[in-house]
C-alpha cells in the first residue's frame, strides 16, 4: 500500500463534489451501496451534505482515505442509535474507488473507525455487505461473526435482487 493517509471528513464544496464522484463510481461499477445507476451527481452531492451535516452534529463520523492528496476511499461509523442501544455503532458505506481495491486501504478504514468506536465507548459494531459482491471475506478477516442473511434483500445497482449479509464484532472493553 502506497502512502495513505486516513482522517475524518468535514463538509466543504469540493470535497462534497469529490465524495459524489467516488459514490457515483462506486455505483456504475456494482457496489451495493444503497444506490442504483445511473446515480444522478445531484443525488451523490445530496446524500453527501446530508452525512456530513450529521457528522458536525455527532451522529456520525465519515472517514476519508487519501493517496497523496486523492480521495480514494471512504467509510462512517454511525453513532446515533436509539436510547437502548448506547453501546453500539454501525459501520456503512464502505467505498474504495475500483482502482484501488486489494491494496490494504479498506481494512485501514475499517481499523479506524473502530478505533474510533472504541475510543467513543463502543462494544458493540454491527454491519451489513451486499452477498453478491459484497465485502463479507474483508469483514470476517478482522473478526467479523456473521450473524445470518436476508435473501432478496436489496436490488443491485444494475438490477436484480442480493441477499444482504448481517455481521457483528464486540469491541473495547466488555462488561
Amino acid at each position: 500500500m502506497s502512502d495513505i493517509h486516513i482522517r475524518p471528513l468535514a463538509g466543504a464544496p469540493a470535497l462534497i463534489d469529490t465524495l459524489a464522484g467516488l459514490l457515483a463510481e462506486v455505483v456504475a461499477q456494482g457496489g451495493s451501496v444503497g444506490f442504483m445507476h445511473p446515480l444522478a451527481r445531484s443525488e451523490a452531492q445530496a446524500f453527501w451534505e446530508r452525512a456530513l451535516q450529521a457528522a458536525a452534529a455527532g451522529q456520525r463520523i465519515v472517514f476519508g482515505a487519501f493517496e497523496d492528496d486523492q480521495l480514494v476511499a471512504t467509510v462512517s461509523l454511525l453513532l446515533d442509535c436509539p436510547s437502548n442501544q448506547p453501546h453500539r455503532a454501525e459501520i456503512a458505506k464502505m467505498m474504495t474507488l475500483p482502482r484501488c481495491r486489494g491494496r490494504g486501504i479498506a481494512a485501514a478504514l475499517l481499523r479506524s473507525a473502530e478505533a474510533a468506536a472504541v475510543a467513543r465507548g463502543k462494544t458493540l459494531l454491527v454491519l451489513d455487505t451486499a452477498s453478491d459482491g459484497g465485502a463479507a471475506g474483508l469483514y470476517a478477516k478482522h473478526g467479523f461473526t456473521l450473524a445470518g442473511e436476508i435473501p432478496g434483500y436489496a436490488l443491485k445497482p444494475h438490477g436484480g435482487l442480493t441477499g444482504t449479509l448481517l455481521y457483528w464484532k464486540r469491541v473495547g472493553p466488555q462488561d
